[in-house]
């Protein structure tokens, strides 16, 4: 089976600056850990990354912070499929963990140990994609970012990183990161029924041909409603297969990273990329409740 004929490039690709991805990519942050809050089984874990890989799933968002008990998911993804052939990774700096596991902001200075960290684990001599991420837990980051993202924009001048993108930020932020230096991506919380107010930089990113590129897309519905359940039944498709359709609909420029540790699961996932949606389907989807 060739490349372009694997499910996950059902949904076309798109280009992350230098790297061209298929649109339905896979996101680690569920890797290790099962529904109930368990620590996974480190062979599944591993089956379910060589399986997104066998299914055509070329771009893999991950993070440092992303850790369960003694594994993190870079360290699976190094294990699981290093060297990379063919596969664009993702990764974002700004929070961090200490030794405790507790959650910090690194300052601009402390980034170089960030993107350093990144290397170690994931063995590698430069990071493909960079996504400098604001604020704290979910809330949209305020201020600034001029900083921390010059400091990332610096180690790219070095050749630590290749590309560079923009998470959890409004509209201003794209504009002052635009000033400093190429942006390939922005990465927020956004959904079909989660921060719609996120259509605005949805737009602007589609206009300046910058990927945007939603998180919890399937886990941000807090209910399977009467719209999505009913565009399911016409598709013979889950709602969580239909939530990631409406993702990829909202323009050629916008990706999925649906995470799960699960193969089955998985398997779902990447089928949405297949799923075509009417405009009947996107009217029920989008109409009053």
């Amino acid at each position: 089976m060739t490349t372009n004929t694997l499910p996950a490039a059902a949904a076309g690709t798109w280009k992350l600056g230098s790297f061209e991805v298929n649109r339905l990519g896979y996101g680690a942050m569920r890797l290790m850990s099962t529904s109930d809050g368990g620590i996974r089984d480190r062979d599944t874990s591993i089956a379910v990354l060589r399986r997104a890989v066998e299914l055509g799933v070329n771009h893999i968002d991950t993070a440092v912070f992303y850790f369960a008990g003694p594994r993190s998911a870079n360290e699976l993804i190094n294990s699981a499929l290093s060297p990379y052939d063919d596969l664009t990774i993702t990764t974002k700096v700004g929070p961090g963990r200490d030794f405790t596991g507790a959650f910090y902001t690194a300052r601009p200075e402390q980034l170089r140990a960030q993107v350093e960290e990144n290397l170690r684990e994931l063995g590698l001599d430069h990071l493909d994609i960079a996504n400098y991420r604001i604020g704290e837990g979910l809330d949209r980051g305020d201020g600034s970012l001029a900083d921390g993202f010059g400091a990332l924009a610096e180690l790219r001048e070095e050749g630590l990183i290749r590309e560079l993108g923009i998470s959890n930020v409004g509209p201003e932020h794209l504009t002052e990161a635009l000033a400093i230096a190429p942006v390939v991506c922005v990465q927020n919380q956004y959904g079909l029924t989660a921060r719609r107010e996120d259509d605005e930089i949805v737009r602007m990113c589609g206009e300046r041909g910058i990927a945007f590129v939603p998180f919890f897309a399937v886990a941000s519905g807090t209910g399977e409603d009467a719209r999505v359940a009913e565009v399911a039944k016409r598709h013979d498709a889950t709602p969580a297969q239909i939530r990631l359709a409406w993702t990829l609909h909202q323009g050629r420029h916008v990706l999925a990273i649906p995470g799960t540790g699960d193969l089955a699961h998985l398997e779902q996932n990447v089928a949405a990329a297949a799923l075509v949606l009417t405009e009947d389907d996107l009217a029920t989807l989008e109409r009053d409740q």
